[in-house]
């Protein structure tokens, strides 16, 4: 009996072990799967501080066990997605964006976040990033922490555009600029440019209010030089381009490598975005995860990462540092104000469209992008070339009946 007794306690004691036994290298040590935007975290380059590299030390002085960092990057919010809902990968935080966190919620991919192992999440300001106590994204506030936000603003070059154009999103319709204005290459932030424009919700259930939107792109496509995300910084800093719409973090980036370049926001409102750290429900190591987000949050290493990303920190104790505003005014005299002065503008979430809506978006980006602008020189010159081809063949066709003829002749 006491035998039985004996193996039963050591059973469940193997069985309590496996997930801490699975979680493990050899050797002791702890993977943390992190799974992020790509050039989105402070990695020690040019002496910036090696976050990771710090949380994997500040670990074990805390808890006196190894844990070590494996970090990967993703391009999209669609490329993590399906990569994690497909099951092929496991990982332990993740970062997206507010309208795939509406959504990983939904389809329950995310669990709930235990805030006890995440006490620094009060230095998280909500109210001063978007005037509400509550994101629309995560109602609850259980299932993610703002890790940065930011805006869209349109980026000018100084010595190509007349100050009074400035104001309006009309300047990126302006035929003046032809050939030199850049327009996003992502479906969702081009059509936002036109919805603005014309003073419509980015996320309208109106189908009319969206065909409007593209008849207004495809009126935009002439002038237009062309539809670029990273190719936007090599265009600006070397001048090939004058007007492009892009997000505001990004312009210091720009303006680092030419300083003629400007920044406006648009007076008929912009996109708003929320990136923030969340834990899916296959995560290994969720207390981990928790601690991991909690040093994210912490003085040194969120300061670490806003400086280095340049875009706006959710963290109080970023925006009170008075050494980190110091840098961001040197990195640019209005960085402050681009940044976090953007509380009486009318801004929007890009909300989670429903599928039926997102299909139809596609439809019109298709539409858009294989519909061909056919200027008036373009056309004289095909006429011409049809022309020259034209002139040819019947030359060719006379010439070769005349031989044909001629050889006729001969043979008689």
């Amino acid at each position: 009996m006491k035998k039985t007794v004996t193996v039963c306690l050591l059973l469940a004691l193997l069985l309590m072990l496996i997930p801490q036994l699975a979680s493990c290298k050899k050797g002791g040590v702890t993977t943390l799967y992190v799974y992020n935007w790509g050039e989105y975290i402070s990695d020690g380059s040019e002496g910036t501080m090696d976050v990771n590299a710090a949380f994997e030390e500040w670990y074990f002085d805390t808890y006196g066990e190894r844990v070590e960092v494996n970090y990967s990057t993703y391009s999209s919010n669609e490329d993590m997605y399906a990569k994690l809902s497909s099951g092929a990968s496991e990982y332990d935080i993740v970062i997206p964006s507010d309208y795939m966190i509406a959504r990983m919620i939904e389809e329950e991919l995310l669990r709930p976040l235990d805030f006890s192992n995440i006490p620094n999440s009060v230095y998280i300001d909500l109210e001063a990033m978007f005037g509400a106590e509550a994101p629309y994204y995560d109602p609850t506030q259980s299932y993610s922490v703002p890790y940065t936000y930011g805006t869209i603003g349109i980026i000018y070059n100084k010595t190509m555009v007349d100050e009074a154009d400035l104001g309006s999103w009309d300047i990126m319709w302006n035929e003046k600029y032809t050939g030199n204005i850049l327009q996003f290459n992502n479906s969702r932030d081009a059509f936002a440019t036109a919805l603005f424009k014309l003073g419509y919700s980015v996320n309208t259930d109106s189908e009319a209010e969206w065909q409007e939107a593209l008849a207004l792109l495809k009126s935009q496509k002439p002038i237009v030089q062309g539809y670029v995300m990273d190719e936007i910084f090599n265009k600006m800093e070397n001048g090939s381009a004058a007007i492009a719409p892009y997000y505001a973090g990004d312009f210091f980036t720009m303006y680092g490598d030419n300083e003629d370049l400007g920044f406006f926001y648009p007076s008929e409102g912009t996109n708003v975005f929320v990136d923030a750290m969340c834990i899916p429900t296959t995560s290994k190591n969720p207390e981990i995860a928790e601690r991991y987000i909690n040093f994210m949050l912490s003085k040194e290493a969120a300061i670490a990462n806003a400086e280095y990303m340049c875009y706006a920190s959710p963290n109080r104790l970023v925006t009170e540092d008075a050494d980190y505003r110091a840098a961001m005014e040197e990195l640019h005299p209005d960085a402050m104000e681009i940044l976090y002065g953007t509380g009486e503008m009318r801004l929007e979430f890009y909300e989670n469209l429903p599928e039926q809506k997102l299909m139809m978006l596609s439809h019109l980006w298709e539409d858009l992008k294989i519909e061909s602008p056919i200027n008036t020189s373009i056309i004289v010159m095909a006429g011409v070339i049809a022309g020259g081809l034209c002139t040819a063949f019947v030359f060719f066709a006379i010439r070769r009946y005349r031989r044909k003829k001629l050889l006729v002749r001969l043979w008689q």
